[in-house]
């Protein structure tokens, strides 16, 4: 571990593990630091100046292929509505004509073992994120805790670092000291101002513009797909992670989705799967930090970056540029299910969801 990352030294540059959603029931199969660049790189040489190479990158990354598990979940609760269930990033849950929305992450245990404080950062920063991307302002995280006393002392170390950067308290939780493997999970509630401005992807249809939001000024982990923009952001993060909720407020977008372990590509599939939308997306115009690869951009988690989709596409824009933050519509809903990137004046499909889904929890109709 770097000095960088140690207690006290600043924000590291964490790589968000696992994604066991509340919301989104996320899984944990293609996440943690051990899953290393290969995840970012697919399964073999891939000419990334080629478009149809790009797009068999995108296809293949794990932490899009590593979603399929959750279709399981349907064989136990009911995945019929992705606003009160299982498929958003968040529940929305009505409380005395309130909304409020939950959602959790677990961490993987190789991560949490590997880098604690740097979990603990994650497992915070995955919730608010979740939040945000419904549209509500977070209010408050809890996290579970069972671990050795120098493990946990770390972990809740990196939370409690998080949360100040995001003006996000740490209200409580359950801690059991513990010298085997270690565990840890966090859980967010966040509130939303009315069911006009629940960012649903239930909300998403064909016509709509596509907006990409995000913080370019950061690093690449070497060992990890995490674009850390943390130390950039600071404590600009605060007000950065309740501008989804101020789009939602000014009627400046309708659903959207945070990028995280499935990339940006895969991001957006599983924004279009429920109602098997498609999109196209014109690489040309999305924001992407200076020298980073065009491949690796797509397939990381970057600490910062959202989907929106919108009637509204420079105002919803300009929301985040006005706040220093990298954003510009990039392309378009359809109502065909291929999701295809543009590039250069050329088309490549990458998922057809009419025929393949990203998590299974909506039977193929």
């Amino acid at each position: 571990m770097s000095e960088a990352d140690r207690p006290g030294a600043g924000p590291p540059d964490s790589s968000p593990a696992a994604e066991a959603q509340a919301g989104s029931w996320e899984s944990e199969a293609e996440s943690g630091p051990e899953a290393g660049s290969e995840a970012q790189a697919g399964s073999g040489p891939v000419d990334l100046t080629d478009l149809a190479g790009l797009a068999a990158v995108v296809r293949a990354h794990a932490g899009l292929t590593g979603k399929r598990p959750i279709g399981a979940v349907g064989g136990f609760v009911d995945a019929s509505d992705p606003v009160g269930g299982p498929g958003d990033d968040a529940a929305v849950v009505e409380m005395s004509g309130r909304l409020a929305v939950a959602c959790g992450e677990a961490m993987q245990p190789a991560f949490v073992r590997a880098d604690p404080r740097g979990a603990g950062m994650a497992a915070v920063l995955a919730n608010v994120n979740d939040v945000a991307a419904m549209g509500a302002v977070p209010r408050a995280v809890v996290n579970t805790v069972v671990a050795s006393a120098s493990v946990a002392a770390e972990a809740l170390q990196g939370m409690a670092d998080a949360a100040a950067l995001y003006g996000v308290p740490v209200v409580g939780g359950h801690l059991t000291e513990h010298e085997g493997e270690p565990a840890l999970s966090a859980f967010a509630v966040g509130e939303v101002g009315g069911p006009d401005e629940v960012l649903s992807i239930a909300r998403a249809a064909p016509g709509q513009d596509l907006v990409f939001a995000c913080c370019t000024d950061g690093e690449m982990r070497s060992d990890f797909g995490f674009f850390s923009t943390l130390r950039s952001q600071g404590p600009r993060l605060a007000d950065h992670i309740r501008l989804p909720a101020a789009a939602a407020r000014r009627g400046l977008a309708a659903a959207a989705r945070d990028v995280s372990m499935a990339g940006a590509v895969g991001s957006l599939a599983m924004l279009l799967e429920y109602r098997r939308l498609g999109a196209v997306v014109d690489l040309d115009r999305l924001p992407a930090p200076a020298g980073v690869d065009l491949g690796r951009w797509l397939t990381c988690f970057p600490a910062y970056a959202f989907w929106f989709t919108t009637d509204r596409p420079d105002e919803c824009a300009d929301l985040f540029r006005s706040a220093g933050l990298a954003a510009a519509a990039v392309g378009s809903v359809t109502g065909d299910g291929v999701l295809r990137l543009r590039q250069g004046g050329r088309t490549c499909p990458v998922i057809d969801l009419t025929q393949e889904p990203v998590t299974g929890l909506w039977p193929l109709r």
